[in-house]
């Protein structure tokens, strides 16, 4: 299938069959995703579970013969992301569930799920943004030298920290026309973000892309 007409549910089955490539792209887009959702949920909590094991036990959940990825229904409302969310929460209750040493019972250490679940949400929007400012880098590097540049700038004023001016004064460069190059390159992340959210919301009219791209942006804001 051509990179343009892949979605999510093409990665996902392709993970489901052992494909090596799409396995890899999976754990790079989804276990941040599920590791801040544990950690949410236990954190601050005494003898509680592992948020490795917990992790772990997930992706052998999604992988294994018969598991979760073959069994992920495309027409669940919410789409992949409600499924994951629903995957995490029954792993995290399977792990509750163990006794450990000191912690008899176990039902104590049970998380209210609003916390954890918006952390969750928070990851879910981070990953986006990280595969977006992927889709845009690569085609800045097809595009030239001008659009790398933009790349990098976007990374200057948002990772670093850095004013335009200061960025002007650092390239030697008009603070006007950097103002200019910085407002086309959010146009590029834009454009990149909503190919990744319909990537991962296959269908979804245009509209409907731009209302999903903000809610990512001001999940993260």
């Amino acid at each position: 299938m051509a990179e343009s007409e892949a979605t999510c549910w093409t990665l996902i089955h392709d993970a489901a069959r052992g494909d090596a490539a799409a396995r890899d792209r999976f754990g790079r887009v989804y276990l941040p995703v599920a590791r801040a959702y544990f950690a949410a949920r236990w954190r601050g909590r005494p003898q509680s579970p592992s948020v490795d094991d917990a992790a772990q036990d997930l992706f052998v959940e999604c992988f294994r013969a018969g598991g979760l990825l073959e069994k992920v229904d495309v027409d669940r409302p919410g789409g992949f992301r409600a499924f994951l969310l629903g995957a995490a929460r029954n792993v995290a209750r399977r792990h509750e569930s163990r006794p450990r040493p000191n912690n008899p019972l176990p039902d104590e250490i049970l998380a209210d799920d609003t916390g954890p679940a918006e952390a969750f949400d928070k990851a879910w929007a981070r990953a986006l943004l990280r595969e977006a400012a992927a889709v845009q880098e690569k085609s800045a590097e097809q595009s030239g030298t001008a659009a790398v540049r933009r790349v990098q700038l976007l990374r200057m004023r948002f990772h670093d920290g850095l004013p335009i001016r200061e960025i002007a004064k650092r390239w030697g460069l008009d603070p006007a026309k950097l103002h200019h190059d910085y407002a086309t390159a959010r146009d590029e992340f834009r454009a990149a973000l909503k190919e990744v959210v319909a990537f991962h919301h296959p269908g979804a009219p245009p509209g409907e892309l731009d209302r999903l791209a903000a809610e990512l942006l001001a999940l993260v804001g």
